[in-house]
């Protein structure tokens, strides 16, 4: 029995040291799936709990299959370059303000849309605003990664993550805003300060104060329309608390349809260039999950936090959003939410704790390129655009930005009490 959990555990390191560094160069997705096999080749993990393990992602696939049609249809219909070049002209040539531009757009999609459509919708537009405005694009595609995640917690929707951790339990609306509204803002504004500052050197000149600006086809606005419409529609579902991922997946489908429909284009271009490898990526994690489970960790880390929530309930809290905020960077904040879950379920701590753990789950992966769904799904859409971050650059970055936010958010949601 030992030998089998040590043996999960250093599949489970290798697999995740497989996806930080890449090897080879091979995808993110190739070492997940790779270690997802082996456990259960292995026999340490039956074939019939690891498919159930993938089968608790359904939902989430079906997210990120409806955001990634939208934005690929948005990106072909130059609804990007539409907004890019609207931001460029409103910044008048100041890199700072358009710094301040993009991050409030990018809390308002990551409120409204999810950290996700943020990676996804975002990315791309401020690459072509970095392209028209003449200016390096690193500041601003930073800012796609680093808002993603320390606005996911404005809202039950702001992020798949939150609907992992506490499963058919997420708080209403109003005691949502009561614990997280005041951390929201914390977060927010301690990474706009921090990573402003860390970029100021790449932020220093000037830009160009203005550029043409294509008008908008129908294809764009029927993409920009599809957008609105699935904000307010991901809005009502999730206050019902019915699922995200079917509704998302039927406006990315409908959108992608009545546009391929209007041009009279084949759909072939349209699926290929999205980024279908992040879909085995967070299964393989998953599956990796489970068996970790099976190593008796659950029940362990149970123990642990109901010994120190005896002992101290803040000090709980704060240690355990400490530790999953650094644990969301090493098996990525999804399954680790998914984990968490299990212990929380397990342990029963008060709601403080419950929070504290959220903000971690949420806010740690700023740390690392891996941390966050939302950051791979930005890695891959910036090496479509031909350029790339590695992962000590990343990690040199978010250990600056990452823990004032951190200690800042989850100090104030102790406060809160």
């Amino acid at each position: 029995m030992l030998s089998s959990h040590l043996t999960i555990w250093a599949i489970a390191a290798a697999t995740t040291a497989g996806v930080l560094i890449r090897p080879f160069k091979l995808p993110e997705a190739i070492w997940a799936v790779a270690g997802a096999a082996l456990v259960v080749v292995l026999g340490l993990l039956p074939a019939q709990q690891a498919l159930g393990a993938v089968a608790k992602g359904n939902d989430v696939y079906l997210f990120l299959i409806g955001m990634m049609l939208l934005s690929e249809t948005a990106r072909r219909e130059g609804l990007f370059d539409w907004v890019a070049g609207h931001a460029v002209n409103m910044a008048g040539g100041s890199p700072m303000r358009l710094f301040t531009l993009v991050y409030a757009i990018g809390a308002v999609i990551t409120a409204f849309l999810s950290n996700d459509a943020t990676a996804v919708v975002l990315t791309p537009a401020v690459y072509a605003a970095a392209r028209k405005a003449r200016t390096p694009a690193l500041p601003y595609l930073f800012i796609c990664a680093f808002i993603a995640n320390a606005a996911s917690f404005v809202l039950p929707i702001s992020n798949p993550a939150n609907l992992v951790l506490y499963g058919a339990h997420v708080p209403s609306l109003w005691p949502w805003i009561k614990s997280f509204g005041l951390p929201s803002l914390l977060a927010i504004s301690a990474t706009y300060v921090c990573l402003r500052l860390v970029m100021r050197k790449e932020l220093a000149g000037g830009c160009e104060p203005r550029v043409e600006v294509e008008p908008l086809h129908a294809g764009g606005w029927t993409a920009l329309g599809a957008l609105v419409v699935t904000a307010v529609v991901l809005m009502t579902v999730s206050f019902k608390g019915i699922d995200l991922g079917l509704p998302t997946a039927i406006m990315g489908g409908l959108t992608a349809a009545v546009v391929l429909v209007r041009d009279r284009a084949n759909p072939w271009p349209l699926v290929k260039d999205i980024s279908w490898s992040v879909l085995p990526l967070v299964a393989g994690l998953f599956v990796l999950v489970e068996a970790l489970r099976q190593t008796g960790v659950i029940a362990a880390l149970a123990q642990w936090l109901t010994a120190g929530v005896q002992g101290s309930v803040h000090g709980a809290a704060a240690v355990a959003g400490t530790v999953l905020a650094v644990g969301s960077n090493v098996v990525n904040n999804l399954p680790a939410g998914l984990l968490a879950s299990t212990v929380l379920q397990q342990a029963r701590p008060p709601q403080v704790v419950i929070d504290a753990t959220l903000i971690g789950v949420d806010l740690g992966p700023n740390l690392s390129i891996t941390g966050s769904l939302a950051t791979i799904l930005w890695l891959a859409a910036i090496r479509r655009e031909g350029d790339d971050v590695g992962f000590f650059r990343f990690l040199k970055v978010g250990a600056l930005v990452m823990p004032p936010a951190l200690v800042l958010a989850i100090g104030a949601r102790l406060l809160i009490g």
